[in-house]
């Protein structure tokens, strides 16, 4: 007595595990993981943290909608460098670390894109002066880091939502008049509108 399985392929892909996409290059695993870093960039304290303004989903939108395809690639392949990170600096995965960690994680990765930063502007300049007069000229070296990338995003996408605007900066809807000599005490938040 024989017999077969037909569309073995789908009834096998009942055995993996897979997170629901958000867009073609990101999943719901992805927004959570850059919910993560986001919040350790801007963590909770009398304001709510990046986290609760969801600016992972915001960065994923960002990336997809307005990124080259090269930087798309880098700064997804920047996921699991930074997990490899977290591996060669604490031994575990950056979800895995205590929140000191993952700040000891991101600061070592903020410096290297400095470094990175730096040495690519190097080579800009010094490919832009080979092609000074050159209309036509553009850059084709080396993409953006991914760190400065998440970091600039995390920024962006914090101060430009809801939460970020009215909870970590001071907030007028409808700004009265102007008044350019505002008293500053030391202490007191940006201005969201001007």
């Amino acid at each position: 007595m024989g017999g077969a399985v037909i569309g073995a392929d789908y009834f096998l892909s009942g055995c993996k595990s897979t997170s629901k996409k958000v867009n073609d290059l990101f999943t719901e695993d992805h927004v959570a993981f850059l919910n993560e870093v986001a919040d350790t960039i801007l963590p909770t304290t009398s304001s709510p943290g990046a986290k609760a303004a969801d600016v992972g989903r915001f960065m994923t939108v960002m990336v997809k909608d307005c990124y080259t395809p090269a930087d798309q690639k880098t700064f997804v392949e920047g996921l699991s460098k930074l997990d490899d990170a977290s591996q060669k600096q604490f031994k575990g995965k950056f979800l895995e670390l205590t929140p000191e960690q993952r700040t000891n994680v991101l600061i070592a990765l903020d410096q290297e894109q400095k470094d990175y930063t730096e040495q690519r502007n190097k080579e800009v300049d010094a490919d832009k002066l080979k092609h000074q007069g050159d209309p036509n000229y553009k850059f084709a070296g080396r993409t953006n880091h991914y760190f400065r990338m998440m970091k600039e995003l995390t920024l962006l996408g914090y101060f430009t939502s809801e939460i970020g605007a009215t909870k970590a900066l001071r907030y007028v809807a409808i700004p009265g008049r102007y008044d350019g000599c505002v008293p500053y005490k030391k202490g007191d938040k940006a201005w969201a509108t001007s």
